[in-house]
């Protein structure tokens, strides 16, 4: 079972929400263009181009559009104001 969430902004909604899943994809550009140069597996990064190690996903409230980790949402659910 998952935790409850609630927004934090509109603090009412406990049921519309947007699950965000984070795919990142690593890639080296070329800074004049800004055109993608080379695209990497995550097993085969360049020395000084570190891993995403953010969240696999954010949530969005479906009634205020508030975009947030994930944690926010499950912490401000679990309160009981």
């Amino acid at each position: 079972m998952t935790s409850p969430y609630r927004c934090p902004n509109c603090k009412t909604n406990r049921t519309r929400f947007n699950i965000i899943q984070q795919i990142p994809q690593a890639v080296k550009m070329d800074p004049q263009t800004g055109d993608v140069v080379q695209q990497y597996e995550s097993n085969e990064l360049e020395p000084f181009h570190l891993a995403y190690n953010g969240p696999e996903n954010k949530i969005q409230c479906a009634a205020c559009g508030l975009v947030e980790d994930e944690r926010t949402f499950i912490k401000f659910g679990e309160s009981k104001s």
